[in-house]
């Protein structure tokens, strides 16, 4: 891998299974191997943490891939409450796309729900054998009475959905029974069980995490059969004041799985 000071970003668009547009945009080193950076919910490609690690993966001549899943940012489709499993597809499709063009994705990392949904992907396709999970929730049955309120289930077993508003009192987004269900129907203990001993996977959390709990890193770390945990002291969800903790601490795990391949 030689480092390429001029590293070029390109906005690559990857239709998915559903002949959606994923935008994203490449960092490209010129290296043959990519990483993919997956956002968490109702954020987008364009993330802080997404932007600081794609950068920091330039600097050690590593390309990366930063794009939104379906209904955020730049990309097609709708917005959908649920869609973990769906949105591993996606990530399928991304990899598939590289694959095609001869680059390899040596590694793949999601913050949030993009954590639950890199883990969701390894327990599935067993194609890529370095994966980070960032912050990610361990049971999603907690963390819904937060965002829409304790009667949440009982307004949407009775309407069908629930709408959900920002601080104007505007609609946010629309929760259906559906898309409700299909979170409350996703077990990551279970996914993660499925993932392949071969498969190096990275839980970092932070300890003042004020959205999901510390306690769901140790819950991955004793499930996911290859499996190290970080925890970065004082940090909360979005690594506001502890940016600078990450690359140190991901990038090293990158780097031995590319020998490792």
């Amino acid at each position: 891998m030689t480092q390429n000071p001029a590293t070029a970003q390109k906005k690559i668009t990857v239709l998915n299974q559903h002949n959606e547009k994923l935008v994203g945009v490449l960092h490209d080193t010129g290296s043959m191997e990519i990483v993919v950076l997956c956002h968490g919910f109702r954020s987008s490609k364009d993330f802080n943490t997404m932007m600081n690690l794609a950068a920091a993966l330039e600097k050690e001549g590593i390309s990366a891939f930063r794009f939104d899943f379906p209904g955020n940012g730049e990309s097609e489709g709708s917005f959908e409450y649920g869609n973990y499993r769906r949105e591993a597809d996606d990530l399928h499709s991304v990899v598939e796309y590289f694959n095609g063009a001869n680059r390899k994705v040596t590694a793949v990392l999601g913050h949030s729900k993009g954590g639950d949904v890199v883990l969701l992907y390894a327990s599935k396709y067993h194609d890529i054998h370095t994966v980070i999970n960032l912050s990610g929730r361990y049971n999603l049955e907690k963390g819904i009475a937060e965002r829409l309120g304790e009667d949440f289930l009982e307004i949407i077993k009775n309407d069908g959905y629930l709408d959900v508003r920002n601080i104007a009192g505007d609609v946010d987004y629309r929760v259906t029974e559906e898309s409700l269900m299909d979170r409350l129907n996703t077990n990551m203990h279970d996914a993660c069980l499925q993932i392949d001993k071969g498969c190096r996977v990275l839980t970092v959390h932070g300890s003042a995490d004020e959205v999901i709990p510390v306690e769901d890193a140790v819950e991955f770390d004793k499930v996911i059969p290859n499996h190290k945990l970080h925890i970065i002291e004082g940090a909360n969800h979005s690594y506001t004041s502890h940016q600078a903790e990450l690359p140190p601490v991901i990038l090293p795990f990158i780097k031995e799985g590319l020998q490792q391949n």
